[in-house]
């Protein structure tokens, strides 16, 4: 019998003794696996130059097996896990920036509408560098989650690259402001423009007060709603199932799937259409992440809006948080969702049904042009079969998916794809994609005939 020599810190950290698995004869290669690990943790202790905890060891330990997950399972320590329950009101405040790791890249998903980081000028697909000179390459995101929050009206300087451009630095302040999610306005006197930027738990009942208020000034003359979900880095899950909800009478919502195939949960929606079956084009794009790619898919599947815009970005991860007996907690990547007829979203993204892409494009290269599928460790789209196609090279080959890669760089993308990464204009007068929505809901509400009369 082999000698265990992992440490009982270990053991009692990573599991009471009671919730350890009997050893079975199938386990025997976990359980060397396990020996490996406390030779390689008492060596540690034992040979390395500076002395380390043991606690620290063992958070490592923990951060690195997440990491090597996917891009968003973490490890939280006690002190962040706190914060996360029970933040302090003197350093909560935020820019109201949504931000992910890309190979180590802190990159920037979207901020959020009305924020300090959207007033100056931070776009979605922004690199940033360093936070108040304090590089971002070797942080977790839940400490860089920390040191973007601080106290209200506080600055921090953001040193940043926006596509292929230099390195530009960014003054930006914290606010402790709750921002809205939706906004509603009556659009060329006849036509809802309900903008959706984000779910929290007053998304639903705020998108409902929108579209009656602009149903109420639109009188009899209204033809039909746009919905923007552009930008909309997305939130609460169960906001964004109701908001999806509110426009849906009938038919699946979302389907969401554990590691276990047979566990998938069909979301229905109930009765009820707050747009009472008027024409519906929800506008989306690169920055339509995670659960606002739920709601476009919800639309798109039941056949209740005509997608418009380009690609949206490709996540439908759903993280838990897990408790870890005292020594903080773990966020770890427990199930994904799907549309309703089984599309998969993550790390593939939603194609619109009319590609319509902004005027005011900034020239991005495809190197810099990442969604959720690039970042490393992705989840993988388990309908995706491209990712076989090509077999890694053997020692001393050309590596051919490389070298197609580099072939297909250039400074502007392919027609269809290209990241919308203008943000300003979006809802004004200057906004191409509105205008063309417009033009797309005059003549959905022309062939079907509906009236606006209720």
């Amino acid at each position: 019998m082999r000698k265990w020599v992992v440490s009982a810190a270990v053991v009692a950290f990573l599991a009471p003794a009671a919730a350890l698995p009997q050893a079975k004869s199938g386990n025997s290669g976990v359980y060397d696996q396990l020996n490996l690990f406390g030779e390689a943790f008492e060596r540690i202790r034992q040979d390395a130059v500076e002395p380390v905890a043991d606690d620290k060891l063992i958070q490592t330990a923990i951060s690195g097996m997440l990491s090597g997950l996917d891009p968003h399972s973490v490890y939280m320590n006690e002190a962040e896990y706190k914060a996360l329950q029970n933040p302090t009101t003197d350093e909560s405040a935020s820019p109201g920036l949504v931000v992910t790791l890309d190979n180590s890249q802190l990159k920037v998903v979207s901020p959020r509408d009305g924020s300090p980081a959207a007033s100056a000028d931070i776009k979605p697909g922004d690199i940033i560098f360093t936070i108040d000179k304090e590089p971002t390459y070797d942080l977790t995101l839940p400490e860089i989650e920390q040191k973007l929050r601080g106290p209200a009206d506080s600055e921090m300087a953001l040193m940043l690259r926006r596509g292929t451009g230099a390195p530009i630095e960014i003054k930006v302040k914290r606010a402790n402001v709750k921002l809205p999610t939706v906004t509603g306005r009556l659009e060329s006197g006849d036509i809802g423009y309900v903008r959706i930027a984000g779910f929290d738990d007053q998304t639903a009942k705020t998108l409902a007060d929108a579209v009656n208020h602009v149903r109420q000034q639109a009188g009899n003359k209204l033809i039909g709603f746009i919905v923007d979900l552009r930008n909309n880095p997305g939130g609460s899950f169960d906001a964004a199932v109701a908001a999806a909800d509110a426009f849906i009478d009938k038919g699946d919502i979302a389907v969401v799937k554990s590691r276990k195939s047979d566990n998938a949960k069909h979301i229905a929606a109930t009765p009820g259409d707050v747009a009472n079956g008027l024409p519906i084009v929800a506008l989306v794009n690169g920055g339509t992440a995670r659960e606002a790619e739920l709601v476009a898919g919800a639309l798109q599947d039941n056949k209740r809006a005509v997608l418009l815009g380009t690609k949206t970005y490709g996540e439908s991860a759903i993280e838990t948080i897990l408790p870890l007996n005292g020594n903080g907690a773990i966020k770890l990547t427990t199930a994904r969702y799907l549309t309703p007829s089984g599309r998969a979203i993550q790390g593939k993204g939603l194609d619109p049904d009319l590609t319509v892409s902004p005027l005011k494009l900034e020239k991005v290269s495809q190197a810099d042009r990442r969604r959720e599928a690039d970042l490393r460790g992705a989840l993988k789209n388990p309908d995706d079969k491209s990712s076989a196609a090509t077999p890694p090279a053997a020692p001393g080959e050309p590596d051919k998916a490389a070298q197609e890669k580099a072939t297909n760089t250039t400074a502007t993308p392919p027609k269809g794809d290209q990241p919308t990464v203008a943000s300003g204009d979006i809802g004004t007068t200057s906004d191409e994609q509105l205008s063309e929505a417009e033009d797309v809901l005059r003549g959905l509400a022309l062939v079907s005939g509906r009236t606006a009369a209720r």
